[in-house]
């Protein structure tokens, strides 16, 4: 007959906890869930965002991320990564919301663009914070092709 487990330690009172942390700690798990599960559940119940707001959006929002060429080309690396961040969250963020209001068999095509969009502005990124001049202008060109592949099937 195989031996049980050893028991868990005893909690240790540990003070660099805060103390949210420490009450959680000290809650029982039904109170922990009950919270989580209400937190969670109010927002997936309140979206960030209309189809319509996202429709009227989304040249904005791709405009902006065009304007970090300015900032590449003037090699302002910190300045670009900033700005490509942003603009690039807003941009997913209603792209996303669009993609998710087309029909089932439109979206796998969509999403696949959007993948495909993201994955270059995140190595653009990477070669802005490694002031790779060459990179910086090979995922820009992805860039411009794959917003120009998304929008016109938007």
């Amino acid at each position: 007959m195989p031996t049980p487990p050893p028991p868990p330690p005893p909690p240790v009172e540990d003070q660099s906890y805060s103390i949210h942390a420490q009450s959680l700690l000290k809650a029982p798990t039904s109170t922990i869930l009950t919270k989580s599960a209400i937190a969670l559940e109010l927002r997936f119940a309140v979206p960030d965002q209309t189809l319509e707001e996202a429709e009227n959006s989304i040249p904005i929002t791709a405009q902006s991320l065009l304007k970090v060429k300015d900032l590449l080309m003037a090699e302002s690396w910190e300045e670009a990564q900033k700005a490509l961040k942003k603009s690039s969250s807003y941009l997913k963020r209603d792209l996303y919301t669009i993609i998710q209001g087309k029909p089932a068999k439109e979206r796998r095509q969509l999403r696949k663009l959007y993948v495909d969009l993201f994955n270059a502005v995140t190595r653009l990124d990477y070669a802005a914070r490694d002031k790779d001049k060459i990179l910086v202008c090979n995922c820009w060109s992805s860039i411009i092709s794959y917003l120009d592949l998304i929008l016109s099937d938007i």
